[in-house]
């Protein structure tokens, strides 16, 4: 028999898989000093939210990485119901291999998904595929303020060990080879609004579920929302906006 899988229980058919919304991606990419790119690739995708929301407001092609074939499979549907499916490519690979198959890239894109290998590493994996001049946006879950409740300092060292500060963050940005262009904090709503509202209920309906994995991924997901809920604004998704040097 089949096992059930945690992550397709919790997160499969949600309009988000992460904290962020369509104008906070388009609030990134207005502060872009350029409009147009020949290259795009949005790195760690998702089912696209930010993908479709990239391809309205650029017009061209946007080449969408995930190692999930079954997130690509639900970005194809939204964008087709979208109708920017002729915009969007999709490709089912791991995101350190980038650099393989993509070079020159003018716009690189990664929302909610540098960590799973490492903020710092990815930016210097990425380094070499996009061009001199290049542009990258990329978020990653940071530490905002020097005081952090006991609570959220003990989830994370478990959860996410290697979250950094902001200034750390910027000095491997840096250290990889790229200048800061700009930098904001997602604002709380956008946790929120379509992603933890949508995601609890479900978490708490698989609490009891039959499969252990499940249940024990549900449980960490509530705990998770509570940890946010207690963490007096201790920590967000930055957006880090560089260009390539």
């Amino acid at each position: 028999m089949n096992q059930p899988d945690p992550v397709d229980l919790l997160f499969g058919g949600l309009e988000k898989l992460g904290p962020g919304d369509d104008k906070e991606t388009l609030r990134a990419l207005d502060r872009l000093p350029r409009k147009s790119f020949d290259l795009v690739v949005d790195v760690g995708c998702g089912n696209g939210r930010q993908t479709l929301a990239l391809a309205r407001a650029l017009g061209g092609r946007i080449h969408a990485v995930d190692s999930r074939q079954p997130f690509l499979e639900e970005l194809s549907r939204r964008a087709e119901a979208a109708g920017v499916a002729p915009s969007i490519e999709t490709h089912c690979m791991d995101m350190k291999d980038v650099p393989s198959v993509f070079h020159d890239i003018d716009l690189l894109w990664c929302e909610g998904a540098a960590y799973n290998i490492g903020f710092a590493n990815a930016l210097s994996v990425w380094a070499p595929a996009i061009r001199p001049g290049g542009f990258a946006v990329v978020s990653e879950l940071t530490w905002v303020r020097d005081e952090v409740p006991n609570a959220a300092r003990q989830f994370f060292a478990t959860a996410y060990p290697a979250m950094q500060t902001n200034a750390e963050n910027i000095a491997a940005a840096e250290s990889a080879g790229y200048t800061l262009l700009d930098a904001y904090t997602l604002p709380e709503q956008a946790w929120v609004d379509g992603y933890y509202d949508a995601l609890e209920p479900r978490a708490k309906a698989l609490a009891e579920h039959d499969n252990e994995d499940v249940r024990n991924f549900a449980a960490e997901t509530l705990d998770e929302i509570d940890i946010f809920r207690r963490s007096d604004g201790s920590y967000g998704y930055v957006l880090y906006i560089l260009q390539r040097n």
